[in-house]
């Protein structure tokens, strides 16, 4: 086995053309209770975004591999860790700010915060999944509480985050609407969408209201979407934010109608996966991958993710940028 690997190190703050640099550093050994897991693939993440602008410069000291999604081949145990053999297939979120990112060809993490990749999923497929799905499980299950038969909105329905929390919403036997570009009606009515709005046309709040307003409004925008959020429930609505924002809230108009609010800083964990892998297994939950690059083209992800183009001239994909990490059969 090498003794050194490759990553992709984030050298300093701002634009990603010039953020990052290949790097070759030791490879991790797994203390007690951790196993080293070959990454066959990764992905980008608007939190990887945020780190690399250096809105959380605070937290991450440079030079540094940033990154959270792994899926991959354990390789290495360390003490105690019973749970994987070398060979295993899994799947997991390492934590954030929290050591070595995943930008790299191998990872240490706890085996606690491990669970085995579902079979059904290629590695490109359940890296892309990982993060924007025990997101939205957090998200939806465990602070919204999400019940069949109430009607929640999901806010960006296209994008990686909102087409996975469509179809939790789904899952859980819940009425879903959501906000897309008309171009994207269709695709997300495959997820399972009841009901899209065109938010470009006009003001989506009417249509909502006229409905009887929302039981759970997902917000992956912020800013003004999650300030008017409180105008579109129903009385004892849930709010669930995964942004963070420091815009005021319109908190007058939440206890009008009883809101509850939650925000969501996802924690990894291994209960999560597994019930997030028994929806991959009923065919209820699928990952929606919009491009894959390389590991060597990070930044090129990176721009692709804030909206940019590729070189080919495609604009920013639906669904997930996964990244390859290791040449994948």
């Amino acid at each position: 086995m090498p003794t050194s690997m490759r990553v992709m190190e984030l050298i300093s703050f701002g634009g990603a053309d010039t953020a990052f640099a290949a790097r070759e550093l030791p490879r991790p050994a797994p203390g007690p209770g951790q196993v080293l897991v070959q990454v066959m693939a990764t992905s980008v993440n608007p939190l990887d975004l945020q780190t690399r602008r250096g809105d959380y410069r605070d937290q991450v000291a440079l030079p540094a591999v940033i990154g959270n999604d792994v899926s991959g081949v354990v390789v290495e145990t360390g003490p105690g860790a019973d749970d994987f053999q070398p060979g295993d297939e899994v799947w997991y979120l390492a934590p954030v700010f929290a050591g070595q990112g995943t930008y790299a060809e191998f990872h240490v993490v706890d085996q606690a915060l491990v669970a085995r990749k579902p079979t059904r999923l290629s590695h490109v497929d359940a890296a892309g999944l990982v993060l924007v799905g025990v997101t939205m499980w957090e998200a939806l299950v465990e602070r919204a509480a999400v019940r069949a038969g109430e009607r929640v909105l999901v806010h960006g329905g296209a994008g990686g985050v909102g087409s996975v929390a469509i179809q939790i919403a789904k899952a859980l036997g819940a009425e879903v609407v959501t906000t897309a570009r008309a171009r994207d009606h269709e695709f997300v009515a495959e997820l399972g969408a009841d009901t899209a709005i065109d938010f470009s046309a006009g003001d989506y709040a009417p249509q909502v209201r006229a409905m009887g307003g929302a039981d759970v409004v997902l917000d992956t925008v912020g800013r003004d979407t999650l300030t008017r959020s409180p105008e579109i429930l129903a009385d004892r609505g849930r709010v669930v934010s995964i942004v963070d924002t420091p815009e005021p809230q319109n908190l007058l108009a939440a206890w009008g109608v009883n809101a509850t609010y939650h925000f969501i800083f996802v924690s990894p964990g291994r209960a999560k996966l597994e019930a997030l892998g028994r929806l991959v297994d009923q065919g209820k939950l699928r990952p929606v991958i919009g491009a894959v690059h390389p590991l060597a083209d990070i930044a090129q992800a990176h721009a692709l993710l804030e909206g940019g183009s590729t070189a080919e001239g495609r604009s920013r994909p639906r669904g997930k940028i996964a990244i390859a990490v290791h040449p994948l059969t």
